[in-house]
């Protein structure tokens, strides 16, 4: 492919150069710039590519794309932009052409997949976990891009970011169209939107699950947080290439989904339990192990046996049922292939070790997430619930108080501990979580206790665990490390877990 047949579909503002130079690769990284490599230079957070331009003309790319004009540490290198020998292409936004660029050179892998994307704050693994089941349960094939992992097939690749940055995810997306899978469940966060690493997609489907506060380090307030999200029902969703018929999957229960469903591109069918909506629960039945309902439909009644806990796991699944129906799946298969699915990593999962409590690991990191697993644990109670939480370092310092409010209003006992503190002073996040307990009467909250370790938190929680209780251990879920300082150190709830629980058998 050459540079001339790769900017085809980005309109670029001005070129120069030999535009007939073949293309091997596409990258924003100078480091990775080789022979046949176009470099992007893309305006960062941190750092402008724009600034390693020279690099990358000196590695020998064969073309650069930059917006605006080059910078002057380039064209130094020449009598005028013009005399440069590497082609340059000019655009309005790089952040954006690199995705349609590196979906191009990948043969524009979305064209060729049925994409499903599902954002919102809380929920989003969960209900591309059950979506996967659905297509699979059809008979067809899927590759799921998340939080947990990547996964082509039967594959599974480790995740940097819930949702990869575009260079790396147009790569698998095309080696999913290369293994001859038929659809791709993208979890798509609100920083993907943000930062364009989703252009050069084109979605079918789109799900939203509600909106909640976090990442507001990121966002400046909620209102920019949801404009980003809605980038995914209007932009991603607008037909293009394919001439299918869209369709948006919207959470009425959530005010702000409510709002986005006015506002979406494509039709929409909306889901719930407490609103009028096309997909709609009722009767709904909760014990430890697993939840029963039954949904009416636009396509008819669905009784549902799921074996995740929780009311937050119905909108999940609720979700996940808009989607089957889109797809055309019938009513036996949708019910089937929810009830199949015994739990998503990290989410609700319980550890168990054949002690008379129970323990249960869940990523829940948010107030409303929070909230909603508190609330399960409260309603599945015999005795008392006991909750391990921190709140991450370096990221949204607003939600810390508000998690504490949560945790000591809706336990019998929290424990304040270390997430993943980053660069911050544990002591430091743990006192700005117990500023929001302090803002509730005595009476109205529970005893709390403030262990900064993580580990030695989660085995003073199962120490005191009594027969029958409940202790959730929150924030981290299938998270396999703890980042501490700008070191990633070895550490699993689940496993630390099952270590204090082996440990407490060994000393009764």
């Amino acid at each position: 492919m050459t540079i001339a047949e790769l900017i085809q579909p980005i309109q670029p503002l001005k070129t120069s150069g030999d535009l007939n130079a073949e293309v091997l690769d596409v990258t924003d990284d100078s480091r990775h710039v080789t022979r046949g490599s176009v470099f992007v230079a893309v305006k960062g957070t941190q750092v402008d590519g724009h600034d390693f331009t020279a690099q990358a003309w000196a590695n020998g790319a064969a073309g650069i794309v930059v917006e605006d004009s080059l910078p002057k540490e380039f064209v130094g290198k020449a009598d005028s932009p013009d005399d440069v020998s590497t082609p340059v292409v000019i655009v309005k936004d790089s952040k954006r052409a690199l995705g349609v660029l590196a979906s191009r050179l990948h043969g524009d892998p979305s064209r060729h997949l049925n994409m499903i994307g599902v954002t919102g704050t809380n929920g989003k693994t969960t209900v591309t976990h059950l979506i996967r089941a659905l297509i699979e349960q059809a008979g067809k094939r899927s590759g799921v891009v998340g939080t947990v992992g990547y996964f082509i097939g039967s594959a599974l690749y480790p995740a940097s970011h819930t949702t990869p940055g575009a260079v790396q995810l147009q790569a698998l997306l095309g080696n999913m169209t290369q293994a001859g899978l038929d659809a791709a469940i993208l979890e798509v966060s609100s920083h993907a939107l943000a930062l364009g690493r989703v252009a050069g997609c084109e979605f079918d489907v789109a799900v939203f699950t509600n909106l909640t506060q976090d990442h507001l380090d990121f966002h400046s307030d909620m209102e920019s947080y949801f404009e980003a999200k809605q980038l995914l029902f209007t932009e991603l969703l607008t037909p293009k290439y394919k001439s299918n018929t869209k369709k948006a999957v919207v959470n009425m229960d959530d005010e702000w989904g409510a709002k986005l469903a006015k506002r979406c591109q494509a039709p929409v069918w909306t889901y719930g339990i407490r609103h009028d909506a096309d997909i709609r629960a009722c009767d709904i039945s909760v014990s430890i192990d697993g939840t029963q309902f039954q949904v009416s439909t636009p396509h008819g009644a669905l009784d549902i046996h799921s074996q995740l806990v929780g009311e937050h796991n119905v909108y999940n699944v609720l979700a996940a049922i808009g989607v089957g129906l889109e797809l055309g799946m019938p009513l036996n298969t949708v019910e089937s292939a929810i009830a199949s699915v015994k739990n998503v990593p990290g989410r609700f999962e319980r550890i168990d070790s054949g002690q008379d409590f129970t323990v249960i690991v869940d990523y829940a990191h948010t107030e409303d997430a929070l909230l909603r697993v508190l609330l399960t644990a409260q309603s599945l109670k015999k005795t008392k619930v006991i909750t391990v939480f921190g709140c991450g370092g370096d990221r949204d310092a607003g939600k810390r108080p508000k998690m504490g409010q949560v945790a000591v209003r809706h336990s019998d006992l929290a424990i304040l501990t270390s997430d993943n503190p980053r660069t911050e002073d544990p002591m430091k996040i743990l006192q700005d979580i117990e500023a929001g307990i302090f803002q509730i009467p005595q009476p109205m909250r529970s005893d709390y206790r403030m262990i900064p370790d993580r580990r030695e938190a989660i085995e003073a929680a199962i120490a005191a665990a009594g027969t029958h209780d409940i202790v959730l251990i929150a924030g981290k879920g299938h998270e396999d490390y703890q980042i501490v300082g700008t070191n990633r150190l070895d550490f699993d709830d689940r496993q630390v877990a099952n270590e204090a629980l082996q440990q407490r058998v060994r000393s009764t």
